[in-house]
């Protein structure tokens, strides 16, 4: 059985996001990486997560926040809402421990480094 990729493309994971997480260099926009982060998020890829922030705001992250964030939520879907050269709008849908619906609505600023597009910082949308 051939398992679509969570990033919500019409791929399989093994043909859209698993390549970038193997190898992060393959995203080739910041919307592509933007949707591999959140495959990580709901496959809780927490190394591809830390290692995939700019290394100028890396250094603020921690890799057990980020994995509590992962795990303690049931990633539903992705929705782009507009993507530029170095920014993605998206919401994602999410289920808490709760059961409760939730949207995380941002908007990403990526940057690139040797080639290599990194997610840089972000502002939440209300």
């Amino acid at each position: 059985m051939i398992q679509l990729c969570p990033c919500g493309s019409t791929l399989s994971y093994q043909n859209c996001c698993n390549r970038i997480h193997q190898d992060q260099k393959l995203a080739e926009t910041a919307e592509q990486l933007m949707r591999s982060r959140y495959a990580a998020f709901c496959l809780r890829l927490i190394d591809f997560l830390y290692d995939s922030f700019h290394p100028q705001t890396r250094r603020f992250q921690k890799k057990s926040e980020i994995e509590q964030w992962a795990k303690e939520n049931n990633w539903q879907e992705l929705q782009i809402v507009k993507s530029t050269t170095s920014t993605v709008e998206f919401k994602a849908y999410y289920m808490d421990l709760r059961g409760e619906l939730h949207i995380h609505h941002e908007k990403s600023n990526f940057k690139r480094l040797n080639g290599i597009w990194y997610y840089y910082d972000g502002q939440l949308k209300a």
